[in-house]
């Protein structure tokens, strides 16, 4: 067996179904003898972020793959793997030659170059060490906090016999549970406290700990707020829970965290970023996370709990037992709050804005798809402000956010890698008109591969995030406007599409679309949107 077929089979044992790839790279058809489909893309960039769809949206128990050629194609794979390393998806990446020669300039080596955004990097280099090596990238992918891994190819190992029969097992996860003087520690701090919140993370949804946080909620009265990658780790139909945030958030998440006298970091790292919930400084921190790195990177804690997310809060639940921390109705002060603040936002909700308000379509989408059976994604910039603060999550993979680093144009793939994944979900993107001039021929990669997914473009004509960084070049140059007609471009791709340009006739665009996706075509509704400045922020 050759090196490269013993790399397919052992893909195979670990359950990969589809291979992303953009040609050329040997590898493509070892996997193709084995039946693992190949899912070609358009660009690399997009390639990662459909086996980024594939990962985030069952949360590590399937593994996107994406192989690319060497040189420009590794190249051009670095934004992704970026984008992956930032939130912490395992998305295993394959690489073919190298262009060059190894420590001769001009030669790129991904081993070395993509070692600040990856978990672990390696080369193939030894037929006798190919199970060791794919072992190793697949312990990384499965264990731990995730994160992408790259492995180098060279054809002249590819080509190559292995030196016996292959001798590989799939690997499992590897879970750890807390120490239980930390958890007691951390359970008489949390009876204590006098308004606490729970601060979720992505460490919640890939430990598979949603029912065990509800508990931990309910028992003590606790509210709940998620990150952006964490939405959906606790249902947003919950009465303690207080929402999702990045920039933006419903007005709750904002007035509980600032008045909380304790705030419990559950499964997730803390870190300090512009879209994700801003902890003000002092407060007291119970830090739960299953990496040591985590600790004392952002802020310091009182108590820190290392280990599973679901492993702990089912230590929670057991330290805590029958106590009880109030008999306050916190949930209806969480209910109140959101009732009020819903109603500040009726106006734009419902609004017969022409040019279309942006909230009206996503209070009309609200109102049409059923939660439970779809899974949405966002896009970077004004989208992921207006979609996170009003959709409502309701179960996890139910949304795929993401954006410790945003980079335009990265939900398309994403969400054909969720539909890859989840072929019987309805799953949609959200985009703004700059994103979509970054990477809409990949529109054509969900054609050619019957993936039926819907995307609504919200085309306002201009970078409309970019414009106060452009001010002069603006008023001089007109330098942020942009002009197009997606939906025109998008039915030259194959795509059912349709371009609205009055609120009214989004349902009934909707339902003609979302009858084209169930029969494997994807469809594109483009808005003639307004430029819209007002987010949800306190």
């Amino acid at each position: 067996m050759k090196v490269v077929d013993a790399v397919a089979h052992i893909l195979k044992q670990e359950g990969v179904e589809n291979l992303i790839c953009y040609p050329r790279q040997p590898l493509i058809d070892a996997c193709a003898r084995v039946d693992i489909r190949p899912v070609v893309c358009r660009q690399e960039r997009v390639g990662v972020g459909l086996a980024d769809g594939i990962s985030r949206s069952t949360y590590g128990k399937k593994i996107g793959v994406f192989s690319m050629q060497g040189g420009p194609g590794v190249e051009n794979t670095f934004p992704g793997a970026a984008q992956v390393f930032g939130d912490n998806v395992p998305v295993l990446l394959i690489s073919g030659d190298r262009v060059g020669r190894s420590f001769t300039p001009p030669s790129f080596d991904p081993v070395q170059v993509f070692k600040p955004v990856t978990k672990w990097t390696a080369e193939i280099n030894d037929p006798a060490r190919v199970s060791e090596i794919m072992r190793r990238a697949f312990q990384n992918l499965r264990s731990g906090k995730p994160g992408p891994v790259l492995l180098e190819l060279p054809s002249n190992i590819g080509n190559l016999d292995l030196p016996g029969e292959l001798d590989y097992k799939p690997v499992g996860a590897v879970r750890s549970g807390p120490d239980a003087l930390d958890i007691r520690r951390a359970v008489e701090l949390l009876m204590k406290a006098r308004c606490p919140i729970i601060h979720a993370g992505q460490g919640v949804l890939y430990a598979g700990a949603t029912a065990e946080l509800v508990k931990l909620a309910e028992a003590l009265q606790i509210p709940v707020l998620t990150t952006n990658t964490g939405k959906g780790a606790f249902p947003e139909n919950h009465p303690l829970s207080l929402g999702a945030a990045v920039v933006s958030a419903p007005k709750a998440v904002f007035d509980y965290i600032r008045n909380a006298d304790l705030i419990v970091a559950m499964g997730s790292s803390l870190t300090r970023n512009h879209w994700a919930p801003q902890v003000p400084v002092g407060k007291r921190i119970i830090h739960c996370t299953n990496d040591p790195a985590d600790l004392n990177k952002e802020f310091p804690y009182d108590v820190a709990v290392l280990g599973d997310a679901r492993l702990t809060i089912q230590a929670f639940l057991d330290e805590i037992g029958s106590k009880r921390r109030t008999s306050e109705d916190i949930a209806a002060g969480v209910r109140s709050a959101k009732d009020k603040w819903l109603e500040e936002w009726r106006s734009e909700l419902t609004s017969n804005e022409v040019p279309i308000n942006q909230y009206r379509i996503i209070h009309d989408l609200k109102s049409t798809i059923d939660p439970a059976t779809a899974i949405l994604t966002h896009e970077s910039g004004s989208p992921r402000e207006q979609l996170v603060t009003f959709w409502e999550c309701v179960q996890p993979g139910g949304y795929l956010g993401w954006g410790k680093t945003t980079q335009l144009g990265h939900g398309l793939g994403l969400i054909m890698g969720a539909k890859l994944a989840n072929p019987g979900k309805t799953c949609i993107n959200l985009m703004g008109d700059a994103s979509i001039g970054m990477v809409g021929m990949d529109i054509e990669t969900a054609v050619r591969n019957k993936l039926g997914i819907l995307t609504i473009v919200f085309n306002n004509g201009v970078m409309a995030g970019e414009q106060n960084g452009l001010l002069d070049a603006v008023q001089k140059y007109e330098a942020a406007n942009l002009t197009g007609n997606y939906s025109m471009v998008a039915k030259g791709l194959g795509a059912w599409s349709t371009r609205i340009d009055a609120p009214d006739q989004f349902l009934p665009k909707l339902e003609e679309a979302l009858a084209a996706t169930r029969a494997g075509t994807p469809a594109l509704i483009e808005c003639v949107a307004k430029q819209n400045f007002r987010y949800s922020r306190y």
